[in-house]
């Protein structure tokens, strides 16, 4: 049976809760780093640090996918209540993030993050494929790619802009400054309230077949509906999923080291190291007093540090803020298919390969910019995200069993979060110093592998998954 359409107001209506999610997903990657760097983490152990996203994304998407394809409520729907669910844990957790006072409170929090995030994006992924009709999936992914957008600009702006109303972006040696902690308070009320916007609004369809809908959902198990889904992916899908391996590998290189190596190498202005102003005891690390304050070596000392990290500080928000054109053109980008996908079909694989090429271009770039220039590299990598979010899952929804969707969806991230499990292992690491010792040289490798990734779409020949 063909699902009607809908208008531009109720697809924008069932996806507006990303906008939560990606003030979620903005803040931890724009600024997460920035805290670990904060509570004392060495620039090479970064990576390392941000190992939770992707392990839980591995773990939490498949099963979270499966229980909403086996989910159905007459008051509460199929999707809604695992939106809701991570709304409250991701909130939360966004509010305590930078209260975090030493180091492994805040991997441990990212762990939570990273998991409450996944519970509420996995299922809105199969809510486009649930609602929509063939014709309009491709639209569907695009006004998500536009909210998405939105999101990533302001959320990626909001340190900047409340350091800018006043809040100061300061602190002492060991401290998260009170513009980031407002900040991520502001993003933990967005991700609450915009997920309750789409639950209050979007009203979900029963299954086709409500009787056979039951009738398999007492005989299914997770295993072995796991084992089936697995030997059923589609040629297409394992294409896609390369693509999405060499795409996930440079956006995670950019969410975990960009910070260090732009603030370095653009701004010069890198973190300083509070052991080198600092007293230190028998294992090296600074000493502190009875308030938990550094003993710095002298008065000299202490205002040299401050000096240096207020300039760090600054830098680091306008790193955010350059950070966030990206969402600004992933927007804009998805607004031009928004408008043109209501009429037209597109070629969905050309769209992805020439976004993704630009993306690895806009990376390159960033070894040559200047402060003033740095935004042009964010405006190209913003059209190879704003691909990323809305195509390879338009084209894999026109190849998968819709009654299977939120598994097979959840399945299709494991392209995205093995290559990052790979990179935080050290894969960045040893990659980037084949390079060369400098930070800057990881942003050259995020846009070779993205480059890698736009010519992959020439394995992908299925028609059905091209033109949309």
């Amino acid at each position: 049976m063909e699902k009607r359409k809908l208008s531009f107001w109720q697809i924008w209506n069932m996806s507006f809760g990303f906008l939560g999610i990606q003030f979620g997903f903005a803040l931890q990657g724009g600024f997460m780093s920035r805290i670990f760097q904060t509570l004392g983490a060495e620039v090479d152990d970064i990576p390392g640090l941000w190992i939770a996203a992707p392990l839980t994304g591995l773990l939490v998407q498949p099963i979270i996918g499966y229980l909403s394809d086996n989910t159905w409520s007459p008051k509460f729907g199929r999707r809604k209540p695992f939106f809701l669910i991570g709304a409250i844990l991701a909130s939360i957790t966004l509010f305590f993030m930078p209260h975090s006072p030493v180091l492994w409170i805040a991997a441990g929090l990212l762990w939570v993050l990273d998991s409450s995030i996944n519970i509420s994006m996995e299922p809105f992924r199969a809510l486009v494929a649930d609602k929509l009709p063939e014709s309009q999936r491709s639209n569907g992914f695009v006004i998500q790619t536009l909210i998405i957008g939105i999101g990533t600009w302001i959320a990626s702006n909001l340190p900047w802009l409340v350091n800018k109303l006043g809040v100061s972006n300061e602190a002492a040696a060991g401290v998260i400054p009170q513009s980031v902690v407002v900040a991520f308070s502001v993003g933990a009320f967005v991700f609450f309230a915009s997920i309750l916007y789409t639950i209050i609004t979007t009203k979900e369809d029963p299954p086709v077949d409500l009787e056979k809908f039951k009738s398999e959902k007492k005989e299914s198990r997770f295993i072995p509906d796991l084992i089936s889904s697995l030997k059923e992916m589609p040629s297409t899908m394992k294409k896609l999923g390369l693509i999405q391996f060499f795409s996930w590998f440079a956006f995670f290189t950019m969410w975990s080291l960009s910070m260090p190596a732009l603030t370095e190498h653009v701004f010069n202005s890198p973190k300083p190291d509070v052991k080198q102003y600092a007293q230190l005891d028998k294992e090296g690390n600074a000493l502190k007093n009875d308030k938990k304050e550094v003993i710095y070596l002298n008065a000299d000392k202490k205002l040299e540090y401050e000096s240096k990290d207020k300039v760090y500080n600054d830098a680091a928000d306008l790193v955010g803020s350059a950070t966030g054109v990206y969402g600004l053109s992933s927007m804009a980008f998805a607004l031009l298919l928004t408008f043109y996908t209501m009429k037209n079909r597109i070629n969905r694989k050309y769209i992805h390969m020439g976004s993704l090429i630009l993306g690895g271009l806009g990376f390159i770039y960033m070894f040559y910019a200047t402060p003033s220039t740095l935004m042009y590299s964010f405006i190209l990598i913003g059209f190879s995200w704003g691909s990323i979010l809305s195509m390879p899952y338009a084209m894999l929804s026109s190849s998968v069993n819709p009654n299977k969707m939120g598994m097979m969806m959840g399945l299709f991230n494991m392209f995205i979060v093995i290559p990052q499990i790979i990179a935080a292992l050290g894969g960045i690491n040893y990659l980037y110093k084949l390079i060369g010792e400098a930070h800057i040289n990881a942003m050259l490798l995020a846009g070779l592998s993205l480059i890698i990734a736009g010519l992959c779409n020439f394995f992908i020949t299925d028609k059905n998954a091209i033109s949309g």
